[in-house]
């Protein structure tokens, strides 16, 4: 009997458990060094501030450090851009929110990337409400006050500011029209600082922040708060009712929300080790407390990011028809 076929069968034995004793060596090893979470936006907005919070935990659970990279630009596009052609090792993620993982593509035909083909999604985070805020120099003092004086007005002879043609901010206003039955003229800015400084000195009538973002004028007293786009409350101002809760804002319900995301195709046992960090993160008792005082509300650990980010392409898809934004 010829000695090949048994020698050829350990041979192939070896080879395999080897192969299955490297990859289990493999995933033993992640991460091995520095984790980098790119943010695109400036340092200090909502996004930045929960990816720093979020690298905090995820550093204490992976014994690695994690660094957050601010690549602004775009409307946070180029920063998602880049993760989604970066190296698929784990080592390299994107704190991902609404604008450029849902709306961008609409509205742009620059955006080369798909927010669902081209990423690995490791979970959702967080989401925040917007708040429609009045200048005090508008007169209006409520959600149900805003609503009465609309009615009584011509059309688009109030109008609303938003940090751009196509954000949620923007999104948010047009929902809230078709909600109401009335039409309010929407005016972009570039960016939030001049959108508030024009709402505080009475230059605008209304408009549309991230929670966050407002709430710092709002416990001054310089802007008039309606309410908040989501349907609860925010924990972090109890005090502002959901417009919801008012007559004819029934069915206004919209968010922004942050998910953290690796590019396409990221190894299985890449993604199972960030995902177990991100859900025990998310039972962190410091991050809750810190998010929360943002403004932010937690989803909790398990929601499938793949089903939630294709029921908010269905939202914004009709959103941006509603507001008839043509792609440039």
């Amino acid at each position: 009997m010829s000695m090949a076929k048994p020698i050829r069968g350990v041979l192939a034995a070896f080879f395999s458990i080897s192969t299955l004793m490297g990859a289990a060596a493999h995933a033993d090893t992640y991460p091995s060094k520095p984790i980098t979470i790119v943010v695109g936006y400036p340092a200090g907005g909502s996004v930045d501030l929960t990816a720093r919070i979020l690298g905090e935990e995820l550093s204490s659970r992976l014994g690695k450090s994690v660094i957050v990279e601010n690549a602004g630009g775009a409307g946070g596009t180029i920063a998602a851009q880049r993760v989604a052609r970066s190296t698929a090792d784990g080592y390299t993620l994107l704190l991902g929110s609404t604008n450029e993982m849902v709306i961008a593509s609409m509205i742009n035909k620059a955006v080369r990337y798909d927010g669902q083909k081209d990423f690995t999604p490791i979970g959702m985070i967080a989401s925040q409400p917007m708040l429609l805020a009045a200048s005090k120099e508008s007169g209006i003092k409520s959600a149900a006050d805003y609503l009465k004086k609309l009615k009584a007005s011509a059309p688009n002879h109030y109008s609303f500011g938003s940090s751009g043609v196509g954000t949620a901010l923007h999104l948010s206003g047009e929902m809230v029209n078709e909600a109401t039955g009335t039409s309010t003229l929407h005016v972009p800015y570039r960016g939030v600082a001049p959108l508030v400084s024009d709402l505080m000195s009475g230059q605008l009538d209304l408009a549309y922040l991230v929670l966050s973002s407002g709430l710092p004028q709002v416990k001054a007293g310089s802007i008039v708060p309606l309410g908040i786009t989501e349907k609860q409350r925010s924990q972090a101002a109890p005090d502002i009712p959901a417009l919801a809760e008012t007559a004819g804002f029934e069915k206004v319900d919209i968010n922004v929300w942050f998910a953290l995301y690796g590019p396409a195709e990221l190894p299985e046992h890449v993604t199972s080790t960030l995902r177990s960090a991100l859900n025990e993160s998310l039972q962190s008792t410091t991050l809750r407390d810190r998010l929360s005082a943002s403004g932010a509300t937690l989803y909790k650990p398990g929601l499938d990011p793949v089903a939630f980010q294709r029921g908010e392409v269905e939202k914004y898809t009709r959103l941006v028809k509603l507001a008839n934004i043509q792609p440039e």
